[in-house]
């Protein structure tokens, strides 16, 4: 036998003994509290529990979930980062791949985590239920790395509304505001599933290195994440390995992600104060409600005092930059060969409700989920028609290297995030001329190896290109994260890549059939369940004014 193929069967035989199937209950269910320490209500949590505890596998196990759903609407979840290569129905928004799980059913997703590692979390799909407290972070640990540390530690960052989802976008659509804005915009932040400000203390011993996995699993906010007198090096972003970036903190958007080594000093004569300020760049500053500061202590002694900040501004600070940041893997610029246009426009219609496009219109969800019509539509399913304009899709070719230009004219800021792919980020600069006091902003462009993540910010003023080789064939959702007043009111894409290889080398579940009919959706035919490019019975789509 050659013995170069006999030392890859080896190898591969050995990963394969030990990886493994790790298996997990969830009851999703109603529960109550006061996460936030004062507004006590109705949340969304697991087995009875919220915050949802974290879920950690080793790279190449099967995550397998058992979810039960005793809600009293559908639900489903979504594995915010991964592949889902070959099991795009298990991706999770309802619509899209599936109908969602009815109330008072069970369904079993599956998640393959062969292909990737680093830190991801898992969220619900369907009716923002990630916002009510469907969410928590999900580690998926390198078999092999090269990262030197002694201990890692997971750190969420949440914004928590005193409200129901749906209840606070009554506030959206009926104008409710306060001094010119949202009431119901104005949120507590939550560190680690509890009020910031009553965290328990970080604990260092000196001269270790820590690994910190930081994500911000908010709904609308950004997060801001610093200790004092400490640097942060980055090392991950978005499950994908960078080269080393020195920081003065983290500021990330709703869905982002990154890893950072910090190195604990050598003396337990001080702790350290740490920050996370969460805020939001649409919402007039106010007194005790945006932006919010919240103080916690990286402790080495315990009875040591505290070294808060020294007085410093934002422009003296290194932060990270997706332009800065390098892919380890040294992967270069792909090659691009098409460019799709998605500018940010802000809609209204004739009672002054809000929407947002990206691109050619606004989503709006269909009488079929997108995946069954691109599955059920033969070659049809090459034409976006069939899809209704409704959904906002583009047809991918397989293996094409695509361009998106995000164009975000506006004072809002967004995160762009895509299903089943990470992607290049590889330039940014002003788009339009900054109005309303917000900094100008600069043209920056990545170094020769792109840094790949799946979320992206776009500031206000600012357009955003990114690179994506269309290696997965599925139906993915490429939407804003901000989910009141943005992904809900239609900032989002579908992207239907390779549908003939979807359609020879997947087979959607009977059972997701089955639950797609306990709750009258047809699950064949285009956009309106007909056949041909007949969407008759479609809900027409909204009429809008700019």
């Amino acid at each position: 036998m050659n013995v170069c193929f006999l030392f890859i069967f080896v190898v591969f035989s050995l990963r394969s003994c030990f990886a493994k199937r790790v298996e997990l209950n969830w009851s999703v269910e109603y529960v109550y509290g006061a996460r936030d320490g004062s507004n006590y209500r109705r949340s969304i949590g697991v087995n009875g529990a919220t915050p949802i505890p974290a879920v950690h596998v080793m790279q190449g196990d099967t995550l397998v979930l058992n979810v039960h759903n005793k809600l009293d609407v559908a639900t489903s979840l979504h594995p915010h980062g991964i592949y889902n290569n070959g099991t795009n129905y298990f991706d999770g928004p309802d619509m899209v791949t599936e109908c969602g799980i009815p109330p008072g059913e069970s369904f079993t997703y599956e998640i393959n985590t062969a292909a990737q590692s680093g830190t991801f979390w898992i969220h619900g799909h369907t009716r923002h239920a990630d916002v009510d407290g469907l969410r928590t972070a999900f580690i998926i640990h390198s078999n092999k790395t090269s990262v030197d540390y002694d201990e890692e530690l997971v750190i969420t960052l949440e914004d928590w509304f005193s409200q129901e989802f749906l209840v606070r976008m009554e506030y959206v659509d009926n104008h409710k505001y306060d001094n010119g804005r949202i009431s119901a915009n104005y949120a507590t932040g939550l560190f680690n599933g509890y009020n910031a400000n009553r965290t328990a203390p970080i604990k260092f011993r000196p001269g270790k290195r820590y690994r910190l996995r930081v994500i911000s699993m908010a709904a609308y906010n950004w997060s801001v994440f610093r200790i004092s007198g400490h640097k942060m090096t980055v090392i991950e972003a978005d499950g994908v390995r960078s080269m080393p970036l020195e920081v003065d903190g983290l500021n990330l958007g709703p869905g982002q992600r990154n890893s950072v080594i910090v190195t604990a000093l050598n003396s337990t004569d001080f702790n350290y104060a740490f920050e996370f300020i969460s805020t939001a760049s649409t919402v007039n500053f106010q007194e005790d409600k945006l932006p919010k500061s919240y103080k916690g202590v990286v402790e080495y002694q315990e009875s040591a005092p505290i070294k808060g900040f020294p007085e410093q501004s934002n422009k003296e600070m290194i932060w990270p930059d997706d332009m800065a940041l390098q892919a380890d893997d040294r992967q270069p610029w792909l090659t691009v060969d098409r460019t799709i246009d998605l500018p940010v426009t802000l809609y209204s219609d004739p009672l002054r409700v809000t929407f947002w496009s990206l691109g050619k219109t606004l989503y709006q969800p269909t009488i079929v989920p997108t995946l069954y019509t691109a599955m059920s539509m033969g070659e049809l399913a090459f034409n976006e028609s069939v899809y209704a304009p409704q959904t906002n899709a583009y047809v991918l070719r397989h293996l094409e290297v695509v361009e998106f230009v995000i164009s975000n004219p506006f004072i809002n800021g967004h995160t762009f995030h895509m299903h089943g792919h990470d992607f290049q980020v590889t330039e940014a600069g002003p788009c339009g001329k900054a109005t309303g006091g917000y900094p100008e902003v600069s043209y920056r462009k990545s170094g020769p190896w792109p840094i790949r993540r799946d979320t992206v910010q776009v500031r206000a003023f600012e357009y955003v290109r990114l690179r994506l080789r269309a290696d997965n064939p599925g139906v993915w959702r490429f939407h804003c994260h901000v989910a009141p007043g943005h992904d809900y009111k239609g900032l989002a894409v579908i992207l239907v890549e390779a549908p003939e290889l979807l359609q020879k080398q997947q087979r959607i579940p009977d059972q997701m059939k089955e639950m797609c009919k306990m709750q009258g959706i047809p699950t064949a035919g285009n956009a309106a369940g007909n056949p041909g490019f007949d969407l008759t019975g479609l809900p027409p789509a909204i009429t809008l004014a700019r």
